[in-house]
């Protein structure tokens, strides 16, 4: 029990990792001198007053994230799914019941990601058109 937690722990940090990696532009001059990070300041202070937040760069900024994690619930469900259907397959008949057991958890996590998923586009859909 305590490895399935570790492992989606790290797998839960690796995917913000990336999500923070991919959301956010680096100003700090990699130098060696304090120079080097004042400048980088003055570009992350100038860049937010020449790009205000607007609604076109949120609504890109949504599209994006809604993306990433509709692919990695889709790419998710069908490699548990692959694992369950090869289970069952090859399981004999106390082992298909066990199986069985495990599709109703797959069944109700997959209605929850891909609800959830839904329920975030309709409201930044609804949003968007006010």
């Amino acid at each position: 029990m305590t490895k399935k937690i570790i492992s989606a722990s790290i797998i839960i940090m690796i995917i913000c990792m990336g999500i923070n990696l991919y959301c956010y532009d680096i100003y700090a001059d990699w130098g060696d001198t304090i120079d080097g990070v004042m400048n980088g300041a003055d570009k992350f202070l100038d860049k937010g007053k020449d790009a205000p937040v607007s609604e076109v760069n949120l609504k890109n900024a949504s599209d994006d994230i809604f993306t990433i994690v509709l692919g990695i619930a889709m790419v998710v469900s069908v490699i548990v799914g692959m694992i369950i259907g090869i289970k069952f397959m090859v399981a004999s008949i106390d082992e298909k019941a066990k199986v069985k057991e495990a599709l109703v958890p797959y069944v109700v996590g997959c209605a929850v990601a891909f609800g959830a998923i839904g329920i975030w586009k309709l409201a930044i859909t609804i949003l968007s058109s006010w």
